[in-house]
């Protein structure tokens, strides 16, 4: 739906193509969610249908300029009113692959912990770095590099956001595992007290990189 709306917003602005569209929606969000022109196309399609867009003169060539109808502008008045809607949240594959992991023979859940931290931890670096260079020189300026600059400061907060829930897991595993009644190994048993002991291991490290990480990394 973002991708609709994103749509609609630049053509209130006035006519485009789809090219132009989705070069203006890339660079409005740096890019973060590129578009391919027949997801573009797409949306149009779906948007003129809906009478919320029409042509807007005659084609050039194979392109058609599209413009925003007064009933798409009124779509695009109620949707800036509108909060985004967080009782229906989208997917997320991480948390689906821990709900998967856990209780499940032979899977690794603090390997699995561990290695998205470190994943996490380097990709909020690599934003911090981008959002040192936007501030750089005065900050930005046009509307496109402040619209840039508010989307990365919500990726990072979200990957801080991501850290603290992983080491959240982290822990609550930890207490499951001190909980569980003791019971004789045998071959085919999990060691119970080693899988701890590498948590612990996983915990220290991961837990010293994400403080030297997250230092600075909000301001």
């Amino acid at each position: 739906m973002s991708i609709r709306y994103g749509l609609l917003a630049l053509l209130d602005h006035g006519p485009k193509y789809g090219s132009q569209l989705r070069a203006e929606f890339e660079s409005r969000t740096g890019a973060t969610w590129p578009l391919n022109i027949g997801q573009v196309y797409t949306t149009l399609g779906r948007l003129e249908r809906d009478t919320l867009i029409e042509p807007a003169g005659e084609r050039d060539g194979k392109q058609q300029r599209y413009r925003i109808t007064e009933a798409g502008r009124r779509e695009l008045a109620e949707w800036y009113r509108q909060p985004v809607d967080r009782t229906h949240p989208s997917r997320d594959e991480l948390a689906i692959k821990l709900a998967m992991a856990v209780g499940t023979q032979g899977v690794d859940v603090a390997g699995i912990i561990q290695a998205q931290r470190r994943h996490t931890l380097k990709a909020m670096q690599d934003y911090t770095r981008l959002k040192a260079q936007a501030l750089a020189d005065g900050g930005p300026e046009s509307g496109e590099e402040i619209a840039w600059l508010l989307v990365l400061e919500q990726l990072i907060f979200s990957a801080e956001a991501e850290a603290r829930w992983l080491d959240h897991c982290e822990s609550r595993l930890l207490r499951l595992a001190a909980r569980r009644p003791a019971r004789p190994l045998t071959g085919t048993e999990p060691d119970d007290n080693g899988a701890e002991e590498n948590v612990h291991h996983a915990q220290h490290t991961d837990h010293r990189d994400h403080h030297h990480i997250t230092g600075g990394s909000t301001a």
